[in-house]
């Protein structure tokens, strides 16, 4: 059944869309505070696309004005990636959106000269950060707008910790640590958190949104190395 008390703003609204020829404007970004965030997603797969859909959503948060940061558990960088990263610079031009890298060089498991205990130790560090920051985020009123240049230290709206769920399926840190993440979560932060090839089972009554990244194919399996611009 339809409720049509709110016909003459949902035709407003209809009327101003693409799909009635309206050409969205890009508005001036000015500090704003969510009204709906304090989700928990997860993303996880053999697929490629979590981090990406991850920053995704942050670019679309940062372009409300919403305060957002980024904490990489791993991507430490390898032989097949460059130093400085597309994604890194856009971020960096992106006011109220941040990022920090904890991981170490190389991947975890794999023959590429790294140790797996310094990875054990980079993910660690990783884990007291995010702890630091979620911290802080509960005592930042996140009902308000945040400075767009302040320090995630200040509080941020959304929170994004990645390959987070690739360190605990790792071993590196254990499932329960991510739990523990998610139970510091003040009430209207917007938790999302990616990686892992394996089902996340122990996300599944704590999360509100997980998705699988299924891959059908992909061309590392035929060789191909990252590629600047679309891995990096």
């Amino acid at each position: 059944m339809t409720d049509d008390t709110d016909a003459p703003n949902r035709d407003e609204r209809l009327t101003n869309t693409p799909g009635r020829g309206v050409t969205p404007e890009a508005r001036p970004i000015e500090p704003s505070a969510p009204e709906e965030f304090g989700l928990v997603q997860a993303w996880w797969g053999g697929g490629k696309g979590k981090t990406t859909a991850a920053m995704g959503m942050g670019f679309r948060a940062a372009g409300h004005g919403y305060r957002v940061h980024m904490l990489q558990f791993m991507k430490g960088g390898a032989s097949s990636v460059e130093a400085v990263r597309g994604e890194y610079n856009a971020v960096a031009a992106m006011p109220g959106f941040s990022y920090e890298n904890t991981g170490h060089y190389g991947w975890h498991g794999f023959r590429d000269g790294s140790d797996d205990d310094d990875h054990a130790a980079k993910a660690k560090g990783a884990l007291a950060r995010a702890a630091e920051l979620l911290d802080a985020a509960a005592d930042a009123d996140l009902a308000a707008p945040l400075d767009l240049a302040g320090p995630p230290e200040e509080g941020v709206h959304m929170l994004v910790l990645d390959e987070v769920l690739y360190a605990a399926n790792s071993d590196l840190i254990a499932p329960d640590d991510v739990l523990d993440l998610i139970d510091a979560k003040p009430e209207r932060l917007e938790l999302v958190l990616t990686g892992s090839h394996e089902e996340p089972d122990y996300l599944l009554d704590r999360a509100d949104l997980v998705t699988e990244v299924r891959k059908v194919k992909h061309p590392i399996d035929a060789g191909q190395r990252a590629r600047k611009g679309t891995e990096y």
